[in-house]
């Protein structure tokens, strides 16, 4: 097996309403698309898959009781966003199944757009059965 297979999640989903805030986005950065793959296949994979953190992914820790960590990339390179390296402002917001090698992509957005991600999408998700 080469170390790109092992790198690789077995699946990636998208949330519905990630699909319409990527769409959104598209419009202005055309590069995104491109951009989000490749963040999924080095940065988050070797966070995920060997350990390896480069200060840019961070566990959101405050959300109760949840049946899955959801993390947020704060570094996200995008080139649309030129001249701004990986701190373009862009967040991306991800659920991690460690024990089926998925992750589940819950939004995108712009940190100039809106300060923080939506909480409400991601317990409607996530939260545990009361």
């Amino acid at each position: 097996m080469t170390k790109g297979k092992r790198m690789r999640f077995r699946e990636v989903r998208r949330l519905r309403e990630f699909e319409r805030d990527l769409k959104k986005l598209l419009k202005k950065y055309s590069t995104l698309e491109e951009d989000l793959a490749i963040l999924v296949s080095t940065q988050l994979a070797a966070f995920h898959k060997l350990g390896l953190d480069n200060g840019g992914v961070f566990r959101i820790d405050d959300l109760g009781e949840i049946i899955v960590p959801v993390y947020k990339v704060k570094k996200f390179a995008c080139r649309s966003l030129k001249g701004k390296g990986v701190r373009t402002g862009l967040r991306l917001i991800y659920a991690w199944f460690e024990a089926d090698d998925r992750i589940e992509l819950v939004e995108i957005y712009l940190k100039a757009d809106k300060s923080t991600e939506d909480r409400k999408r991601i317990l409607i998700y996530y939260r545990m059965e009361q």
